[in-house]
């Protein structure tokens, strides 16, 4: 366990004031107590588990984006992300959870949007509709479009993602956090060809838990069928 680097200014600025804050009222214990449980739960917060890996080593499996409680899962007719059908899979993280975002797959990033909105309460469905958001479009090794979507919520007010379009990820790997509170989206192509392995109600661990299996995109596996033929003739 470290301290995520995304945190490092609220780091910084919690242990500075707690150490001014003790040293002003020192020997205090009524003001030692108070202090002392500010600043580890900011700490907590910002908390980075080392060593994840996903469940499952098939790469067909899209693993959580995020550490919380699946809030919703669902189809819709188009969503920008895939430019299309799609399922979308929404988590949604307290004060509590790890912040962190992670890759759903090994994949290379398309596009970033950020949209300004609202800032209600993340256990508010509608929240997910106005709040401000962050689309991240990437691309897997089939070349589907997948998205992943950070919303800030009541208290989360600043969303990180240092990505630039055409970085390439492995899955599991750091992308990003929202900090205090949010949701995260996972944004599926061919809702017909994916597998939900979660329901709403299930607590999912980023970079571990499988959210979804996606089908080998049939336009993929057809391209490439002429050249596995060619090479069992070689054989």
């Amino acid at each position: 366990m470290i301290l995520s680097r995304y945190g490092l200014r609220e780091w910084g600025l919690a242990t500075a004031a707690a150490i001014a804050i003790l040293i002003l009222t020192a020997p205090s214990l009524a003001a030692t107590i108070p202090v002392v449980i500010i600043w580890a739960a900011i700490a907590a917060f910002f908390r980075d588990p080392l060593f994840r890996r996903a469940a499952s080593r098939d790469p067909a499996d899209l693993v959580s984006p995020a550490d919380g409680v699946v809030s919703a899962v669902f189809t819709c007719d188009h969503h920008e992300a895939t430019q299309g059908p799609a399922t979308v899979v929404r988590i949604f993280l307290s004060v509590l959870d790890v912040h962190i975002n992670r890759m759903p797959c090994a994949a290379t990033v398309l596009s970033i949007k950020h949209t300004p909105g609202q800032y209600l309460d993340a256990r508010k469905p509608q929240s997910a509709q106005v709040n401000e958001c962050n689309l991240v479009v990437v691309r897997n090794g089939d070349g589907d479009s997948i998205g992943i979507r950070q919303i800030s919520g009541a208290i989360a007010r600043r969303i990180v993602c240092p990505i630039q379009t055409g970085e390439t990820f492995a899955r599991a790997e750091r992308f990003g956090m929202i900090k205090f509170g949010s949701t995260t989206e996972l944004i599926i192509p061919r809702p017909v060809d994916t597998t939900v392995r979660v329901a709403k109600g299930d607590r999912v661990v980023g970079g571990v838990t499988t959210l979804a299996r996606l089908a080998r995109s049939t336009i993929t596996a057809t391209s490439q069928a002429p050249h596995a033929a060619t090479a069992a003739l070689r054989v």
